[in-house]
């Protein structure tokens, strides 16, 4: 029998592409691939699109915080960017430090605050002056 670089048969190679391929199905069937696959990939909070190399920054929020409570329709999940899942999950610790005086927050809220709110205005009288 043949011996490659890694010490390995002949049968490597199919071996390797036949693992990758198990690994990719399992990895589709997870939560996350199907809620990429259902949902747009952008934060449900903030608006963010995340594509490209980005898109690992775009987690699933299990809504009722059950990781055993995937329903095939996504119904328990929404895409989150990182730092609204963590905004999301600290909700929790506030409440939990702060008692009766932490702010509640009403379920779905988002984020109203506008960056660019006003820009146009500005950039406007950047060109008049």
């Amino acid at each position: 029998m043949s011996q490659n670089k890694t010490g390995t048969g002949k049968g490597s190679r199919e071996d390797l592409m036949s693992e990758i391929k198990r690994s990719r199905e399992q990895r589709e069937k997870t939560y996350r691939e199907q809620a990429l696959k259902l949902f747009p990939w952008v934060c449900a909070r903030c608006g963010r699109e995340l594509t490209g190399k980005k898109l690992r920054e775009l987690t699933v929020h299990h809504k009722d915080h059950n990781h055993d409570n995937n329903p095939p329709d996504g119904s328990n999940w929404e895409l989150l960017c990182v730092y609204c899942h963590d905004i999301e999950h600290s909700k929790d610790a506030d409440s939990q430090w702060y008692g009766e005086n932490a702010q509640p927050r009403e379920q779905g809220s988002a984020h109203t605050y506008k960056a660019f709110a006003g820009l146009d205005a500005l950039l406007k009288g950047k060109k008049d002056g």
